[in-house]
């Protein structure tokens, strides 16, 4: 099986390939258009998201079984066409679940501790204790939309605090001994925390609006490591302004696909972003959570291990 590997990934990945005895090529660097005038050479492709699988990329791939990406979603590729070509589609969300929980947890309790804006305080003289006096979750109730890998690894963490944890998902029958499947509506009148674990499709997209929020009973804090177009960030901010979102944790954010790497240096930020990053209350990390050193190694793990079982076992 020839196999072409369009990002760089754990050395795990293509080591273990070659003693399934694949024939691995590394190709990092050439566009769109040079893979797709030689990818009918090849039987798969392992991607992250250095460009989208479409219609034209898919079409050119004649000989294609499979199409692995190193990471949880596979909104990078048009999954209905690739379905119809009969390339098997391969993910990875085992392999960064546990980080993603972590890192959930982690920013809830640093914004809840003001973390971030007392350890601010004391590198510049101030010692302000009663300023931040924090809140603890004994006693809330964390709401979780989305109760697939992702939001069952985030209960998992949670299990070990005095909390009440629901979850609302489209599917049925879903929930599980660490969390409470339960309507839509009755997870915003009861939750105190909202926490985002859902893919990128069109229910998802732009998802928590106004009159989402607005139909919260409580004023409640959000968190979202899922996906930045979830959030329609101008309604967000308008919400933690009159104080119906109480504080914000985002690993993630709307304006990432519209080149996110130089946004820091970009003078014309939106004005919600502007407010984002001055807010004492809103934590922001550049898409990290499920982006550690162990994550690496589970995700190319978990790819190895679904290849092997679907074309060479």
């Amino acid at each position: 099986m020839k196999i072409l590997h369009l990002d760089t990934n754990h050395p795990l990945l293509i080591t273990k390939l070659n003693d399934l005895g694949c024939q691995n090529v590394e190709n990092y660097t050439a566009s769109k258009t040079e893979i797709e005038a030689i990818i009918s050479d090849y039987d798969g492709i392992v991607i992250r998201s250095r460009f989208k699988i479409d219609k034209t990329f898919i079409d050119a791939a004649t000989n294609l079984k499979f199409i692995a990406r190193v990471g949880a979603g596979l909104e990078s590729i048009d999954v209905e066409y690739a379905h119809k070509k009969g390339i098997h589609l391969i993910s990875a969300p085992e392999g960064n679940r546990n980080a993603v929980g972590e890192q959930a947890l982690g920013m809830l309790l640093a914004l809840f501790n003001n973390l971030k804006k007392a350890d601010l305080e004391i590198r510049n003289g101030k010692w302000l204790r009663e300023d931040n006096r924090g809140i603890e979750l004994e006693g809330k109730t964390i709401g979780i939309i989305g109760y697939g890998n992702m939001g069952k690894a985030f209960a998992k963490k949670l299990k070990g605090f005095d909390v009440e944890l629901i979850c609302y998902d489209i599917k049925a029958n879903v929930g599980d001994d660490n969390c409470t499947q339960v309507p839509l509506q009755e997870l915003q009148a009861k939750a105190d925390v909202l926490s985002l674990h859902t893919p990128f499709n069109k229910l998802s997209h732009k998802m928590v609006d106004l009159d989402f929020i607005n139909a919260f009973k409580k004023p409640f804090y959000l968190i979202n490591t899922a996906r930045g177009s979830a959030v329609v960030t101008d309604d967000l901010v308008e919400a933690l302004i009159c104080k119906k979102v109480l504080g914000a944790c985002l690993d993630v954010l709307e304006y990432e696909k519209l080149s996110f790497e130089n946004l820091f240096e970009n003078d014309n930020l939106p004005e919600a972003f502007n407010y984002l990053i001055n807010a004492n209350n809103v934590l922001l990390t550049p898409h990290i959570a499920g982006w550690t050193v162990e994550s690496k190694i589970k995700l190319a793990q978990t790819i190895v291990d679904k290849i092997y079982e679907t074309f060479i076992k």
